[in-house]
């Protein structure tokens, strides 16, 4: 890599409320959808004002033309359709509390053949690349996204076995960087979430209870499929992000980096940085940075998008400098978490304490790697 950011962000901002406010009246036909285009345009503008004045190194559109970083997966394709609300149990440290929350917006499942409708991540990068210099990344939804879509309820006409699916997937998402590369997009970052389940054993169970080779393609098919769409594509970078799960201080899996690097990094051999979550105890001691391969980037996520108090800079320093021990300090870089907004319900900070945490990234990134 000829440029490292130290500086990262992960993708998603804060929504703000006339953005909400317009997609609902979209949806109900009470605007139309050139007046839409407009408010997303406005408000991509401000994400990427906003992290100027942060002072990231890279920046992204905030995923302002999203209702959910998946969109490219769920919006965008024929043969995928919502099938109704199904119930997500979310946890959280305190007591081991569970939260059953109703899927917003609704569960999509594949129902037929996946193709393409339209470009999704094209244009957004297309317009947001005439409003910034700064470096601009792009953020795609892992193949392995795919199988949280494949459903023996209603995905067995077109796909009787899961592989089959991932296989589709990956051409779409290699269609869609091969588009931006042929634009001048040189960043692309690819979110599995959904990875930090094959060492979640609640997880696991619940994958089973679906099909029981669910796990096994996981750890197999899966990982090769994520492997697939970071392939050769010149001057191209690719970016793995990685998180167990964000929704108002809640999480879907609890398994530590000791128990998934082993299962990834190596696995994951096509990308050039791994954005990992490091915030709480979940994610573990920094030890296993040392199964990165040579020559990779490790960005740090230990400034917390789940909690609005601002870190301390003197102790995320000193992380810093603790995971030093474990891979070359020039090799690192620092991000948040997990991005700002998996979906509009799901805020827990406000758009100040969300510019305070990126400038805190930036901040703390000038100070370490000056």
């Amino acid at each position: 890599m000829e440029t490292i950011y130290r500086a990262e962000v992960i993708g998603s901002l804060l929504r703000p409320d006339y953005l909400n406010e317009g997609r609902a009246a979209l949806e109900a036909g009470r605007m139309s959808a050139v007046d839409f285009k407009w408010l997303e345009d406005r408000a991509v503008d401000e994400a990427l004002a906003l992290q100027e004045r942060a002072g990231v190194d890279v920046v992204t559109d905030g995923e302002m033309r999203r209702m959910i970083f998946t969109q490219p997966l769920t919006g965008v394709l024929d043969g995928v359709a919502p099938v109704g609300r199904i119930t997500l149990h979310w946890r959280r440290k305190e007591g081991e509390v569970w939260k059953e929350q109703q899927s917003e917006p609704p569960m999509f499942a594949v129902v037929g053949k996946i193709k393409r409708k339209r470009w999704l991540a094209r244009d957004e990068f297309e317009y947001a690349r005439t409003r910034t210099a700064r470096p601009l990344k792009v953020t795609l939804a892992a193949p392995t996204m795919a199988m949280n879509l494949w459903s023996p309820q209603h995905s067995l006409a077109a796909y009787p076995e899961l592989p089959a699916l991932l296989a589709d997937a990956v051409d779409l998402i290699r269609g869609e960087i091969r588009e931006l590369a042929a634009l001048g997009c040189k960043y692309i970052q690819i979110d599995a979430p959904e990875l930090t389940w094959i060492a979640d054993e609640v997880r696991l169970q619940e994958l089973a209870a679906i099909h029981p080779k669910l796990p096994g393609w996981f750890r197999n098919e899966g990982l090769d499929a994520l492997n697939a769409v970071a392939g050769d594509v010149p001057g191209v970078t690719f970016g793995l992000h990685m998180c167990r799960g964000n929704y108002q201080g809640y999480w879907l899996s609890e398994a530590p980096w000791e128990r998934l690097a082993e299962l990834i990094f190596k696995r994951a051999g096509n990308y050039d940085i791994f954005l990992l979550e490091y915030d709480d105890w979940r994610a573990g001691s920094f030890e296993p940075l040392r199964e990165l391969p040579p020559g990779k980037v490790a960005v740090l996520g230990l400034i917390s998008t789940k909690r609005s108090a601002l870190e301390p800079s003197a102790e995320i320093v000193a992380r810093i400098g603790e995971a030093s021990r474990f891979y070359p300090r020039e090799q690192l870089a620092l991000s948040a978490q997990c991005g700002f907004s998996p979906e509009p319900s799901a805020a827990t900070l406000t758009p100040a304490q969300q510019e305070a945490k990126l400038g805190l990234v930036a901040q703390i990134a000038r100070q370490v790697w000056r």
